[in-house]
């Protein structure tokens, strides 16, 4: 595993993170045996960093975040980072107020059984949100507090990592950036080096398009994103196979995989591709099992990818994906 500044906070951490959506809620059933294995087996292969949230089975992630980590003793150094703002309802700026975002702390707190959050991130509020500085002064009352170590946003859009950016203390911006979503390394990566702002790509295998395993046969179970939010349904409809098409994603998949290194898995080429911008810090791909884990942490180990791949990679983006995504986020 290697590893790669995190922002302007010291932090080396493993550029393959981990995602824990996957194992709280919105990707099918996962059990809690099989969520603590994947964790543990990500662990095991040097991963230092976990990214979750407050909504992800409503508090379920955390707690088994908490209690892995628990398992595996006070020894390691595992970097922690949740989100906060999702659980309003209404979902809407006004909701960001101190009472609020307190008390969303608060409960992440008690079930990730620490003193203090790592860091943590604004959960993909409403633009209007990173034009209110008071919301951001809050976050730094928090900090002089004791309650969070540092703070970032998860965002929707290009147009709100940066302005999030503006705001000194924000360390992190975590953003959809994958084979599919290519607009971020144009407007927004080399502004985040500049800034020395940590970058989370998110969504990395776009919700499993990239992983080659999927046909217009697949189906999803009920309890999945990708079956309920195929149109927006639920929340921003990007947040699901990066806002692209199913099946034209599966044609672009099927021109993606020549491209793939011998030995590699389709899933393993995605997530090399990610790695091959510097400014990314790390990718948190989900893993429902340990195989899965394993495989994820293992794109490390690739060596980089030559000029005449990434070239083609942008041609099939730009061929098929484009038009879809390309000015939506």
């Amino acid at each position: 595993m290697k590893y790669r500044d995190f922002g302007r906070t010291g932090w080396k951490v493993s550029e393959i993170s981990f995602g824990a959506w996957a194992i709280g809620s919105d990707w099918g059933y996962v059990s809690d045996e099989d969520a603590r294995a994947a964790l543990h087996a990500a662990l095991d292969q040097g991963v230092n960093l976990i990214d979750t949230a407050d909504v992800y089975g409503d508090g379920r992630s955390e707690q088994l975040i908490a209690r892995v980590l628990k398992e595996r003793g006070p020894g390691e150094r595992v970097y922690v980072l949740t989100k906060a703002g999702r659980r309003l309802r209404p979902h809407t700026a006004d909701g960001y107020n101190r009472e609020n975002l307190n008390a969303f702390v608060d409960r992440s707190l008690k079930n990730l059984g620490v003193d203090t959050i790592d860091l943590l991130q604004l959960h993909c509020p409403p633009t209007e949100v990173y034009y209110r500085p008071e919301v951001f002064g809050i976050l730094d009352d928090m900090v002089k507090a004791g309650k969070i170590r540092y703070y970032g946003v998860s965002v929707e859009k290009v147009e709100e990592a940066i302005k999030a950016t503006e705001y000194p203390n924000v360390q992190s911006v975590q953003i959809i950036f994958n084979i599919f979503r290519q607009r971020p390394a144009e407007l927004f990566f080399e502004l985040a080096k500049q800034r020395q702002v940590g970058i989370v790509a998110r969504v990395p295998l776009a919700s499993g398009l990239l992983t080659g395993k999927m046909t217009p046969q697949t189906t999803f179970p009920p309890d999945d994103h990708r079956n309920y939010n195929r149109y927006g349904a639920r929340f921003d409809v990007g947040e699901t196979f990066a806002g692209v098409d199913f099946e034209v994603g599966l044609r672009a998949v099927e021109e993606l995989r020549p491209l793939v290194p011998p030995g590699a898995t389709m899933a393993q080429f995605a997530l090399r591709w990610i790695l091959m911008f510097d400014a990314v810090s790390c990718t948190i791909p989900s893993a429902k099992n340990p195989t899965q884990a394993v495989e994820n942490a293992q794109a490390s180990d690739l060596p980089p990818l030559s000029p005449e791949t990434m070239a083609c990679v942008r041609a099939i983006y730009e061929r098929h994906i484009r038009d879809l995504v390309h000015h939506r986020w």
